[in-house]
Parts: C-alpha cells; structure tokens; sequence
C-alpha cells in the first residue's frame, strides 16, 4: 500500500481523476470539494464506517434535505472507492452505508399560458434586456436546454441553413438539439446587442451570448435573475421561474402533446431513461384524458337500470318477456296456494 498522503492531496488526485477520466464539469468539481472539505475538516481522509455514519446522522441533524445528504454521501462513496481502487486504502467506509430516503417529486412546469405570459414579460423589459430575455427563454424552451449549455452557446452555433444545433451536455457528451424558427430569430437580435459588451475580449468573441467577466460569456447567475425579473414584468411568482422549470416545461409539454420517453432522453440529453421517467406522471395523466375522452363508458354518464324480468318470466332473444314453460300464471286477484 502507498505511503499516507495528507487528506488535501488525495482530494486533488480525485479531482483530477474525475475531470480527466469522467469529464465533470466546472460545477460538479467545485460541489464535490465542498462537501468532503467539509468531512475531512471533521474526521480526515481516514475515517471509519462509524466516523462516516456519524457525519450522515449530523447532516441530517442539521435539518439539511435529504437530496442534500443523499449528494454528500454520494462525494463520500466515490472518493473512498477512488482511494481503495488506487491501494491508499484496504476498505471502503461507505460500503454499507444507507442512502437516505428521497421524496417522490415531480418536475415543477408551467402551463403554455405561462410560458407565452412570461415571454411577453421579457419583452416589455427595459430595452437594454429585453431582447436577450426573450432570447433565452425562447431558447430554454424551445429546446430544452440546461442553463450552463445556453450560456456556452458558440458564437455561429445558431446556421440559417440547419434547424438543429449541436450542444455539449454533461460529461462532455454532444447531442443535437432543433431550435424554432421564433428562438433562432431572438437569439440572433440579442447577439447584435451584446457583441458591443464583449468587444476587445477574444473570450468573448466565441460566444453567443459575450460578457465581459472573466469566463466571456453569459454567467447562469447573470440567467437566472434575467428569468425572475421577466416573471415579475410578466405577474407570475419569481421563484417558479428558473432555467430549469423551463426545461422541465418543455419536457411536460412535449409528452403532453404526444412525444415518447425516449425521443424526450435524446432530447433532454439524459444517459439513462431511467431519469426521464420522471415524466411518466405527465403520461398518466394524458392516457386518462384519453380514456376519459374516448372509451364508450367513460363519459360520466349514469350506469344503465337493470329491469329484473317478473318471477316466472324469461326473455327471449328478441328481448320479449314470455312465460316460462310448464308455470301456469294465476289471474288476477287470485292468490296462490302455499303448502
């Protein structure tokens, strides 16, 4: 086994791994250190399956949510895993650790009224950011993209001659994505606007939308209050309204109005049908509809009166009431005997 290295240097050689051989991003980096910085300040990079449980039972103490947990423990397990795999350890601590208990949650959309009420806000923004607010919510909408892939849009990523656009997603991984006619026209507007932002920063001439912060381009920070500022122009709550209720709007749009799961993962640039499927409680609710519209007995009507034929009666195929063969019926007014 390898000589111990200091918790900081074995925190870097994950780093590392994870950005050279997994290709995370810039965010997914910076969270990842975060939280075991925060483990190893109270136990160190040799900790003990109770030290890690201890600090499970801590987090949850705290009253951090169990997503929140659920992420810290999932730092936790992948660097203990990297240090068994490369021999600076014999065990993994997190092995037998039980992840917490996620609520059921479904995507939180807007409804199409929304989404047109919203884009109508942005536009009656003061001039200077009315056009990029339109822009991108015709962009996030339209196809659904994350926050970090519009802001890192390339400068000529939007061509007359082609309706679809490439985009690189999570992990490095490309996928074409189609942008409406009504987005590529906005987006193209706003461009015009802000390559005077961006002038004399070769940074910033590689993107769509140029800034004039260090990165060169439009930060999600920068997106995100774009978003609330059109919500509130447009009467709709701000905190509703995000990059990512967006995205979810275009995908509960889409299987509303007939898309399947899987063009909606190629689409949402998901590894794993297993994420889209949070959709599904969009498809049930659109079979209902369905059932409800179209089945012959579902049109809440009430049930049909069954008519019970008299006793020593039977219907015939023509539907007539007859009497049964061999029963004598007693005229009326006379009553039968019983033994």
């Amino acid at each position: 086994m390898p000589a111990p290295l200091a918790a900081g240097h074995l925190l870097e050689m994950f780093l590392e791994m994870l950005a050279a051989e997994r290709n995370a991003a810039r965010n997914t980096l910076l969270a990842y250190r975060a939280d075991l910085a925060d483990f190893f300040a109270l136990y160190g990079a040799d900790a003990d399956a109770g030290a890690c449980q201890a600090h499970l039972a801590g987090l949850a103490a705290a009253g951090l949510a169990a997503r929140t947990q659920a992420r810290k423990l999932s730092a936790m397990r992948q660097f203990f895993r990297f240090l068994a795999r490369e021999g600076f350890r014999a065990d993994d601590p997190t092995a037998l650790l039980d992840s917490p208990r996620l609520p059921a949650s479904l995507p939180k959309a807007l409804t199409e009224a929304e989404v047109e009420a919203l884009i109508d806000g942005a536009a009656r923004l003061p001039a200077a950011r009315a056009p990029l607010a339109v822009a991108a919510i015709e962009l996030l909408y339209s196809s659904g993209l994350r926050a970090s892939e519009l802001v890192t849009l390339p400068q000529g990523s939007l061509r007359s001659d082609t309706p679809l656009v490439t985009v690189r997603g999570k992990g490095g991984k490309e996928r074409l994505v189609p942008i409406s006619t009504r987005a590529r026209e906005a987006a193209e507007v706003a461009h015009g606007g802000m390559e005077r932002r961006g002038k004399g920063r070769p940074q910033a001439a590689r993107y769509l939308f140029p800034a004039r912060g260090k990165a060169g381009h439009l930060t999600r920070q920068a997106l995100g209050l774009l978003l609330k500022e059109a919500a509130l122009a447009a009467g709709l709550e701000p905190a509703r309204v995000s990059p990512h209720v967006l995205r979810h709007s275009f995908a509960s749009h889409l299987l509303g109005r007939g898309a399947d799961l899987r063009t909606l993962q190629i689409l949402l640039g998901h590894a794993d049908i297993a994420t889209t499927q949070i959709y599904t409680k969009v498809l049930e609710e659109r079979l209902r509809a369905l059932v409800e519209a179209h089945h012959p007995l579902a049109g809440g009507g009430p049930a049909p009166r069954l008519v019970r034929p008299a006793p020593g009666t039977v219907r015939s195929k023509s539907g007539v009431v007859r009497s049964a063969p061999g029963m004598v019926r007693p005229a009326p007014g006379v009553t039968r005997n019983r033994r």
